[in-house]
């Protein structure tokens, strides 16, 4: 829904609710409960528009900082054979879901994890290897290292341990919902589509024309990263179905958003972002936070165990 709908929605709700107020007022004494009910709906309706209109920003104030653009690097190779025959970079998202714990999706933490190309090699022999995934934390000069420490055998999440966490300060965990969430309900989605590139797009003339050609670069990100300029985006839509743990929403997105919090109108966490469907505007795939609970539970028994 655009702004100016969600706009128009808001200006005729309060003007049917002044006009049934004014009704209810000049109706005699024995006025029917019928239209006090239809007074107390219509003011429900209004207040749950208004709390859908400033959930984006609430979401994006309050959460932010704990909200990190992800870059990584690894390779595929051969044994005894240099160089690798396959070496890419990845970036996504991540969000932090206890002290020390970020969520995203297994093909940002494996970047190889249902990727053709590298399934091929490793098919014929080859071998994955993570060399670097790091975090850019809006607010933060530097990166932190980040260590896979749980991945969903059946689906696109898994839980990175930021490595020497205290050195970030603390971070505040997202809510996770606590009820599944209904078809039709509005969704916010945050990350950082299209990575540096997006965040440089957003960022001062001079800045931006310095960095404009430096795509998903470390260097880049640092550079961001030191002028403050590692911020997230949000996207509205609503979710169009739910089936088992997969999301279906036409929330907007893009590369670089994967492993990005999906927030429902209480600014609860109902799943993480993984995928869209080019040419389907409503075809943005998520997953629930159920199948993220018990990859929490996981990282967070290792860390005991260590």
């Amino acid at each position: 829904m655009s702004a100016w709908e969600r706009a128009f929605r808001s200006v005729l709700g309060v003007f049917v609710l002044v006009s049934v107020g004014l009704l209810a007022h000049y109706y005699p004494p024995e006025a029917t409960r019928e239209v006090q009910q239809e007074v107390q709906g219509l003011r429900g309706e209004v207040q749950r528009l208004k709390q859908e209109q400033a959930m984006p920003a609430l979401v994006l104030n309050r959460y932010r900082n704990s909200i990190a653009y992800i870059h990584g690097v690894y390779d595929i190779s051969f044994d005894g054979q240099l160089p690798p025959a396959l070496r890419a970079r990845v970036s996504g998202t991540g969000f932090v879901v206890a002290e020390g714990l970020l969520a995203t999706n297994r093909h940002v933490a494996e970047p190889w994890y249902e990727d053709p190309d590298s399934a091929q090699l490793i098919k014929k022999g080859a071998r994955p290897h993570l060399e670097k995934l790091i975090a850019f934390f809006p607010g933060l000069p530097q990166p932190v290292n980040l260590i896979p420490a749980a991945l969903s055998a059946q689906g696109d999440l898994a839980v990175l341990r930021i490595e020497n966490f205290q050195a970030v300060g603390p971070l505040r965990s997202l809510p996770l919902s606590e009820l599944p969430p209904d078809p039709g309900e509005l969704v916010s989605v945050v990350g950082y589509p299209m990575g540096v590139l997006g965040m440089v797009a957003k960022s001062p003339t001079a800045v931006y024309e310095r960095l404009a050609l430096r795509h998903d670069d470390q260097n880049a990100a640092s550079e961001l990263a030191a002028l403050s300029l590692i911020r997230p985006s949000a996207t509205c839509g609503h979710l169009g179905d739910v089936v088992g743990d997969k999301l279906i929403y036409d929330a907007p997105t893009a590369h670089g958003a994967s492993g990005g919090p999906v927030f429902n109108s209480q600014g609860e966490v109902i799943g993480v972002n993984a995928a869209y469907i080019d040419g389907f505007s409503g075809g943005t795939l998520g997953v629930s936070v159920r199948a993220l609970r018990p990859l929490i539970a996981s990282a967070q028994s290792k860390a005991v165990k260590r």
